[in-house]
C-alpha cells in the first residue's frame, strides 16, 4: 500500500475550491510531469471522471486527492500541505525523495 499524507490545511483548502466547482463529487489529481527548473513538476487537477486501475486513492478531510501509478513512484512517503504566507498562498510537496527542489517548490529532482 502506497503512502501519501495530506494536512488538514491542504484538506481544507481543497474542500473550499471544490464548493467553487459544478460537480461537488470531484477530487484532486495530482500527477508528475517532465519539465520544470529541476526536471519534474507537480501537475494538479480537479476530476469527475472515476479513478482508474492504477491509480491511488487518498482521503482525509472528506476529501479525495488521486494519484496514478507512476507518478506515485515519485511521490511515495510525501505529505501534501497547503501554506499561507504573508505574500503567497499554495500547495506545497514536502518530497523525502527529492534530491533537489527549485525555490517555487513546483519542480524536483530524484
Amino acid at each position: 500500500m502506497a503512502q501519501f499524507n495530506i494536512t488538514q490545511s491542504a484538506a481544507k483548502r481543497i474542500a473550499h475550491l471544490i464548493e467553487d466547482e459544478d460537480d461537488k463529487n470531484c477530487h484532486l489529481r495530482i500527477s508528475v510531469l517532465g519539465g520544470g527548473c529541476s526536471g519534474f513538476q507537480y501537475n494538479y487537477d480537479f476530476e469527475t471522471e472515476e479513478t482508474n486501475e492504477d491509480d491511488n486513492v487518498f482521503s482525509e478531510g472528506g476529501v479525495r486527492v488521486v494519484i496514478d501509478g507512476t507518478s506515485m513512484e515519485f511521490m511515495e512517503k510525501c505529505t501534501l500541505d497547503y501554506v499561507e504566507t504573508l505574500g503567497s498562498a499554495a500547495f506545497e510537496i514536502k518530497n523525502p525523495n527529492a534530491t533537489a527542489n527549485c525555490g517555487c517548490g513546483n519542480s524536483f529532482s530524484v
